[in-house]
């Protein structure tokens, strides 16, 4: 198989490309050149913000069976890359996101919940409109039956440059009280973009098409599960999970998701975040490994680059202050 990934040097590309190098596919990177393409990769350099940003796949005369795009801003530069591929190339996959879905999303919905607006032709709007874009552009250039739009949720794994499961890698390495989000049995979804990535491929060997929730089953792991993986492998001597209840969290300004990554309240938050169905993926073939194994896998991966996890520069910074927690915890 000869697979073009758009992008693939970071994060989600990055497992995409090391999933297909390790079944032996043929692939090529499209990418700016700001981080080195994985070894065993040809490159091409451009920039699909730029004026000529695709003049190196014009002038290549290659031709792969797939393509997968994890674009996430301006929906027009997946559809001048779509219009441009689409007879150089036999499926599109458009790694999408649950985002699509028009807020609030009912607990157990799934792919045939409404989505947001999106025009394909569009400048940046905002990340849902822009992925609904995206999927859109992707299926007017390849087709429905030769488009597959993969909505994946929360997405955790080695290369995160988002900054969630490495800020609670880092908390607990940090040791003392740490304000643990309740309750501890609270499901919780995510998708390792390892497990994501293999999907992906497997999807195009099978020549699905359409829309496909990719995140963990229900209830996957909870909270405690969750946190105490964090503590198994990075926790200090000191450190010591201390449960708090929402309405504590929510009483000292503490903004789940972003301050406490990962973690959303019980209610109409947690339900649009945590309680996807994934039935029609699991059909397909989707599999998501152990919590814990996800967890280890991360940590091992920050500490080989310092324990500093890169920082997408689109993404706001995630976490919370030190002074703040403390004074939840009454510190």
């Amino acid at each position: 198989m000869r697979l073009l990934m758009l992008g693939g040097t970071q994060f989600v590309g990055r497992a995409v490309v090391e999933a297909a190098l390790a079944r032996g596919w043929e692939v090529t990177v499209f990418h700016r050149g700001s981080h080195e393409a994985p070894a065993g990769t040809v490159s091409l350099l451009g920039d699909r913000t730029a004026k000529g940003g695709l003049d190196a796949l014009a002038a290549s005369d290659a031709e792969w069976d797939v393509v997968v795009d994890t674009w996430s801003g301006a929906p027009r530069a997946v559809r001048e890359a779509a219009r441009l591929l689409a007879g150089r190339a036999g499926r599109y996959v458009y790694v999408s996101s649950v985002s699509v879905y028009q807020w609030p999303i009912a607990a157990g919905s799934d792919e045939s919940h409404p989505v947001v607006g999106g025009d394909p032709d569009a400048d940046a709007v905002a990340y849902a409109e822009d992925k609904r874009g995206g999927e859109l552009a992707a299926v007017a250039e390849f087709g429905e039956e030769r488009t597959v739009l993969a909505r994946a949720g929360l997405i955790l794994g080695p290369y995160e440059n988002i900054g969630r499961l490495p800020w609670w890698l880092n908390r607990v390495a940090r040791g003392g009280p740490v304000l643990a989000p309740g309750p501890r049995e609270l499901g919780l979804q995510y998708i390792d973009a390892r497990d994501l990535a293999e999907w992906v491929l497997d999807a195009t060997f099978a020549g699905l098409h359409g829309p496909y929730n990719i995140v963990s089953p229900l209830a996957h792991t909870t909270t405690e599960e969750f946190l105490e993986a964090c503590v198994a492998v990075a926790g200090a001597d000191d450190v010591e999970l201390r449960w708090t209840e929402p309405s504590v969290i929510a009483e000292h300004g503490i903004e789940p998701w972003m301050q406490l990554p990962v973690w959303a309240p019980p209610g109409e938050m947690h339900d649009s975040m945590h309680r996807t169905s994934t039935e029609k993926a699991v059909a397909a073939g989707l599999r998501a490994r152990p919590v814990a194994d996800t967890v280890a896998d991360t940590w091992a991966w920050l500490r080989s680059i310092g324990g500093q996890a890169p920082q997408r520069p689109d993404r706001p910074v995630v976490g919370l202050a030190p002074d703040k927690e403390a004074k939840a915890l009454g510190l």
